[in-house]
């Protein structure tokens, strides 16, 4: 219906703005709540109400509770700009990721999140796109607002975003690879997660066996672990055959990667794909063909989705502890911030070989 139209007028005239509250009304004209108003209603003092607030477990259970309840009724908002530029430091913590419609990189900023959070911090996300100029915009924006501590998803950055974080004097956590970060790092070795599954391949009896992945150059730790699978079938004396797909972990595009090897190899024995999206899709795939997995055409995958479990067979995959990651990079950075020292700057998270049907 056109907004010009008479009904529509006549909704519009009929709308009503609920009243507000007298406290409300005289709170909009008057000075935003103070911490001091907050202290005094919670019956505690201002620096309690500020312990309360930013670092949750140096008062008593009973303080906090009264302090978030008088925030909770008072609706104050603590002026973040204000407390950085006070203390040289906020409590915003950046974090950087390639997708945000990625379940890996959902999961380890849970991690993060909940680890962060329970110590008073909160996150600013940014997603690259797999695009590491993109990472650097989000670098400078974010390093623009005082943060804390950056978690970027990765240790390789574009030489601009390389000597801006070198430059800059708070920790920064680099997860998901191992390997030489700049400052902190917590991951798993790529290389070791493809010579992993290529070596379990190579144990089945599989001697034709084509690795799939999806834009490895911005995707370069699928990139890594064909490296570590490649390395493998060359020490066996076998080819090791990359057929790389334009688009990046989908179901559909596991189909069409399916449909792409059995064309362009038609003696594959075994599917090698980059991750458990595109994995799942070409089982899906086979199985709508008339092939049998892993009879006919044996499929493994990389990250451990539960997608994977779900289905009949059930995947071959290497398992990646992506929750556990966002924790222990998570706990890692609290420690620094708290002055506490940090032992031990990298992380092997390690990964699991899950063995399933479909090899």
């Amino acid at each position: 219906m056109s907004k010009d139209s008479p009904n529509a007028d006549s909704r519009a005239k009929n709308v009503t703005t609920p009243a507000l509250p007298n406290n409300a009304r005289q709170r909009r004209s008057s000075d935003q709540v103070t911490l001091s108003q907050v202290a005094q209603a919670a019956g505690v003092s201002p620096i309690t109400a500020s312990r309360a607030l930013n670092y949750p477990d140096k008062v008593s259970d009973s303080a906090r509770r009264s302090v978030l309840q008088a925030v909770e009724n008072l609706g104050y908002v603590p002026n973040l700009v204000a407390g950085s530029l006070a203390s040289a430091r906020s409590r915003l913590i950046a974090v950087i990721v390639p997708s945000l419609i990625n379940s890996v990189f959902v999961e380890v900023i849970k991690g993060l999140q909940e680890t962060l959070e329970a110590e008073g911090y909160q996150i600013l996300l940014g997603n690259t796109d797999y695009d590491l100029d993109r990472e650097y915009q989000l670098v400078r924006t974010f390093l623009g607002w005082s943060c804390s501590a950056l978690v970027t998803a990765g240790l390789r950055h574009n030489s601009a975003c390389h000597t801006l974080l070198a430059n800059w004097d708070h920790p920064i956590m680099e997860v998901m690879e191992l390997g030489q970060g700049m400052d902190l790092n917590v991951g798993l070795d790529h290389v070791a997660a493809g010579r992993c599954m290529a070596t379990h391949l190579i144990d089945q009896g599989y001697r034709h066996i084509v690795y799939v992945g999806a834009r490895l150059a911005q995707d370069y730790r699928a990139s890594m672990r064909f490296d570590g699978h490649k390395a493998v079938l060359k020490e066996k004396g076998i080819d090791a055959p990359l057929l790389e797909l334009d688009t990046l972990g989908s179901l559909q595009a596991g189909a069409e990667g399916l449909a792409q090897v059995l064309a362009q190899y038609p003696h594959t024995q075994a599917i090698h794909f980059a991750n458990d999206d595109l994995a799942v899709g070409a089982l899906l795939a086979a199985q709508r063909q008339g092939l049998n997995v892993p009879e006919d055409i044996a499929i493994a995958g990389f990250n451990g989705l539960p997608l994977g479990q779900h289905v009949t067979p059930q995947l071959t995959t290497i398992l990646s502890p992506r929750e556990e990651m966002g924790r222990l990079a998570a706990k890692e950075l609290i420690r620094r911030l708290g002055g506490k020292n940090v032992y031990r700057r990298q992380h092997d998270v390690g990964f699991t070989l899950q063995i399933g049907g479909s090899t």
